[in-house]
């Protein structure tokens, strides 16, 4: 071998090393003994990364949603069962039990094989992976998109739409799409769009722009609305919480008008509001 070559060979392994380094690793196996999971993207590689503290909640700690839950619960409880279930739409006001739902029926169902992964809307283009990834898994998957709304060019709403139905590939049986949103269509809907509406006989038939924002909706096979709270509700929200953190009765009663006012004060009577509420009068009494 001449010098030449011998010294080109070094300077070709110097840069495949240089190179090497700048490609993203290969991802290790998740770890499957989890309950929850996020989809993160590093080095333009994606890999499930296991959440071993996943927020718990109760499904008996959320009031004034009694419809909703026991809608979700009994469709997430046929998932797990094996049988037939649908992709799950829940939109509405806010602070009112969308999210929180999701990570109760995790809580419930989890030691039954339910698992939960959380995709970020800008990751959305990355569900076919994540299907393909988890399709030969036996524990049932929930993949949870927090709150959606689109424009019609992101790719994600492509690939949402897709996945939901409209794939040539069959979506695998061991996976669902829970996705929340304070929009029923998931977009942004405009006055000027209803003049593309057409009077047809007695009939009015939606323009083009409408009936491509409802067809990402209706590839939801249950949808779940969810609607402000009024006073009763609200207060009552707050006595649950208030015992919940060890506040005896007769406090707890004496806080409703605090509670009104905490609620003025921010906008809103939700269940958020309500448990913030409570957070901040138990600890005023020295509760933990």
């Amino acid at each position: 071998m001449t010098n030449e070559l011998a010294a080109f060979l070094v300077r070709a392994e110097a840069l495949l090393a240089r190179v090497e380094a700048m490609l993203p690793a290969t991802p290790g196996a998740p770890d499957w003994s989890a309950h929850a999971y996020r989809w993160r993207k590093r080095n333009g590689g994606g890999r499930l990364e296991a959440v071993h503290h996943p927020h718990r909640i109760r499904l008996a700690d959320l009031q004034g949603i009694a419809e909703q839950k026991a809608r979700i619960e009994r469709n997430t409880r046929q998932f797990v069962e094996g049988r037939s279930a649908n992709n799950v739409l829940l939109t509405g006001a806010r602070g009112t039990g969308k999210s929180s739902l999701i990570k109760g029926v995790l809580a419930k169902y989890g030691a039954k094989g339910l698992r939960l992964i959380e995709v970020d809307k800008g990751d959305l283009v990355d569900l076919p992976d994540i299907v393909d990834l988890i399709a030969t898994r036996p524990e049932r998957f929930i993949v949870f998109c927090d709150d959606l709304s689109f424009e019609a060019s992101e790719p994600g709403y492509k690939a949402l739409k897709s996945i939901l139905d409209g794939s040539i590939a069959g979506t695998a049986d061991n996976v669902l799409i829970y996705a929340t949103s304070n929009r029923r269509h998931l977009m942004p809907e405009y006055m000027a769009e209803n003049l593309e509406a057409q009077r047809v006989g007695d009939e009015i038939h939606p323009g083009e722009t409408v009936e491509e924002k409802i067809s990402l909706s209706e590839r939801f096979g249950l949808w779940l609305s969810f609607y402000p709270f009024d006073q009763d509700h609200y207060l009552a929200i707050c006595t649950h919480w208030l015992r919940h953190f060890g506040v005896d009765d007769k406090p707890a009663l004496a806080a409703r008008q605090e509670a009104l006012q905490w609620s003025l004060e921010r906008g809103s009577r939700s269940g958020r509001v309500a448990w913030q509420f409570a957070r901040d009068f138990a600890g005023k009494l020295g509760k933990p």
